[in-house]
């Protein structure tokens, strides 16, 4: 342990919060830098209105073959926004007749995550930030709206607020994130192997995959 800091202590050593993320340091701060500029919307972006298909037939946030996932609907938004929307099934409980926390942060993850689809660009959560506001009960639909809020190198700056019952409900779930654009084979590399081959076995995920441009 450093001798400098404690775990009690809120003194931190210089360099406490950046780590790597592939070959470059990103900051864990989930707030964007002051130099962050907006990326632009890809040309070939979902269309505002249009649907965000799932990137995985399996993910538990989105994907439609998991029995107990969220099951996560998201449409493209105007400009680099989107909306989406899941229900909280009895499977999604932490305290009884409530969601999880950790199964919300989930649900945010994911919505946050396909923000990405408006860039055209793989990225893997580097930090997620999130406030939870009010309980939300099984059987709600908590709608979330999530935005770019900037981007600086690698880093994709993200937020999001969730509102219970309907679009305009009160606000029960906040978060930021921040995202590290990676190379497709980052998934090919640490996937598990036979998961991966799998995937790639089915059209969708195929074409999917073929649609994201990365830059070297």
């Amino acid at each position: 342990m450093c001798a400098a800091w404690h775990p009690r202590s809120r003194r931190r050593p210089r360099g406490w919060d950046h780590r790597p993320v592939g070959s470059e340091i990103v900051s864990l701060r989930a707030h964007p830098p002051d130099d962050a500029v907006l990326p632009e919307r890809h040309q070939d972006a979902p269309a505002p209105g249009q649907q965000i298909d799932s990137h995985y037939h399996r993910c538990f946030g989105c994907g439609d073959d998991h029995s107990t996932g969220l099951h996560l609907h998201v449409v493209a938004g105007e400009g680099l926004t989107l909306a989406g929307r899941f229900t909280v099934t009895e499977d999604h409980q932490g305290a009884p007749g409530l969601a999880h926390g950790g199964l919300l942060s989930l649900a945010f993850d994911e919505a946050l995550g396909a923000l990405a689809w408006l860039v055209r660009l793989p990225a893997v959560t580097a930090r997620l930030e999130t406030d939870y506001r009010r309980p939300v009960p099984v059987g709600t639909t908590l709608h979330i709206a999530a935005r770019v809020d900037g981007m600086k190198g690698r880093r994709l700056y993200v937020s999001a607020e969730g509102r219970s019952g309907e679009p305009a409900g009160p606000v029960a779930v906040r978060a930021r994130a921040v995202f590290a654009i990676v190379p497709l084979q980052h998934f090919r590399t640490f996937g598990r192997a036979e998961d991966v081959a799998a995937a790639l076995a089915r059209s969708e995920v195929r074409d999917r995959a073929a649609a994201f441009e990365v830059n070297p």
